[in-house]
């Protein structure tokens, strides 16, 4: 098992899909929401992700493909 921080960056409709409920459903990831602010059109959540490596990679590559930004985090987001 893997685990991996991430950042997701939403703009215009995106906002409104549910992309992370999809990722987990999608894919053998666990999603733990970290950190967010969503806005009508902008909003970024910062997400621990727990999964094995390969499926993390492809979950990863399904979620930029639906437009949505990915940046990977280093580090614990709760204690900066």
């Amino acid at each position: 098992m893997g685990k991996q921080r991430v950042k997701f960056t939403f703009v215009d409709d995106l906002v409104k899909q549910p992309v992370i409920f999809e990722l987990g459903h999608k894919f053998k990831i666990v999603t733990n929401i970290r950190r967010a602010e969503v806005g009508g059109e902008v909003g970024w959540v910062i997400l621990e992700l727990d999964g094995e490596d390969e499926e993390i990679k492809r979950g990863l590559e399904w979620v930029g493909a639906t437009g949505v930004r990915v940046d990977p985090l280093g580090g614990d987001v709760i204690d900066g």
